[in-house]
């Protein structure tokens, strides 16, 4: 087998030796305007969302682990424009962006964080483990890295029901060196599985950083053992995030295998919310906030191009503020589940 050409400052990994395209910047993509509407409604749907399950948490209401996606918005919101409603979707525990960007109820989705047996998991899963057959969103996972090779399996099942899907499949730095994912690569890329693996590399793996923890900082590169193309991108720019997820979405599609997408991205707050994250400085925080916001960002080209107006905007984040205010009022008013929950979801008899 020929091996992969490399071009490092394009950034991108390619199978074969076929040069690799260069990896999109920002401005690269236009959007219309309403596409641009869409993709900042939805980023901050996430983001105020993100924010009140934080403050629920610190209330009290909210239990065990709860990791929060605030910065994160653009990779989740990109990556979900370019693929159709019978794709497959998986990821880690910080998972309720992905949720809502696969279209799952807020009201479900709050309902599942505080316990309750209105939500996804009938209160059992909480953050971490909550999932919807309906929009084959299959989970969130607790266990770092295990949902990889349940993502490769996914596509198997795309591929082995002669079927036009893809699975998505999203793990973080933190993961990227895990045994399991690469015995899943060499899976994905033996049987030319449609699979797209997105990094969501927010710089730390809880409290290390990535240069720390990889010997190889470019982890789009990980597949090049197994010739799997792939290629670093802009995670805080939602159109530089579509036109790679693009790219790589038709390539597993028109059943060429996997492809890697490293998204460069960024968390706001720490780990989880019983991190303090004194592992960074402020500073680096906000000139992330400050400068690299993905919703600011999408904010800027709106008003800029003219294709919205202060007054349209606002009434977006007053119209997203009651939809997670009503999410937080169902989740408080709905009931535990009864004890007898225990023994139910336990095992299926097939």
């Amino acid at each position: 087998m020929a091996k992969p050409a490399v071009k490092p400052k394009d950034e991108s990994v390619s199978a074969g030796s076929k040069p690799p395209a260069k990896s999109p910047s920002p401005g690269d993509n236009s959007a219309s305007a309403e596409q641009l509407k869409s993709y900042y409604r939805d980023m901050l749907l996430i983001r105020r969302f993100e924010e009140r399950a934080g403050q629920l948490y610190g209330m009290g209401l909210i239990g065990g682990f709860c990791h929060l996606y605030i910065g994160q918005e653009a990779v989740v919101v990109g990556m979900q424009s370019t693929i159709e409603a019978k794709d497959s979707i998986i990821t880690s525990y910080r998972d309720h962006g992905h949720m809502l960007a696969a279209g799952m109820d807020p009201k479900g989705v709050m309902a599942e964080l505080t316990g309750r047996s209105t939500g996804y998991s009938k209160g059992k899963g909480g953050s971490m483990h909550m999932f919807s057959r309906e929009k084959n969103f299959y989970g969130g996972h607790g266990i770092v890295g295990a949902q990889v090779p349940i993502g490769t399996g996914l596509a198997f099942v795309h591929k082995y029901n002669g079927a036009k899907n893809v699975s998505l499949t999203y793990f973080g730095d933190g993961s990227a060196n895990q045994g399991q994912v690469y015995e899943a690569m060499n899976m994905a890329a033996l049987w030319k599985l449609p699979v797209v693996y997105i990094i969501e590399n927010n710089r730390y793996g809880m409290g290390t950083s990535v240069e720390r923890a990889s010997a190889t900082t470019e982890l789009y590169r990980h597949g090049e053992a197994f010739s799997i193309p792939g290629e670093r991108v802009d995670g805080m720019d939602v159109l530089a995030v579509r036109t790679a997820g693009e790219k790589a979405v038709e390539y597993a599609r028109s059943g060429k295998g996997p492809y890697i997408l490293e998204m460069q991205t960024y968390r706001y707050r720490g780990h989880s919310m019983s991190d303090p994250a004194k592992y960074r400085t402020k500073e680096e925080v906000d000139k992330y906030r400050n400068e690299r916001d993905p919703i600011d960002h999408v904010r800027k080209i709106l008003l800029d191009e003219k294709k919205t107006d202060e007054a349209a905007l606002k009434a977006v984040d007053a119209e997203i503020r009651k939809i997670v205010n009503d999410a937080a009022e169902y989740a408080q008013h709905s009931p535990e589940p009864d004890p007898s929950e225990l023994w139910t979801d336990v095992l299926v008899e097939a």
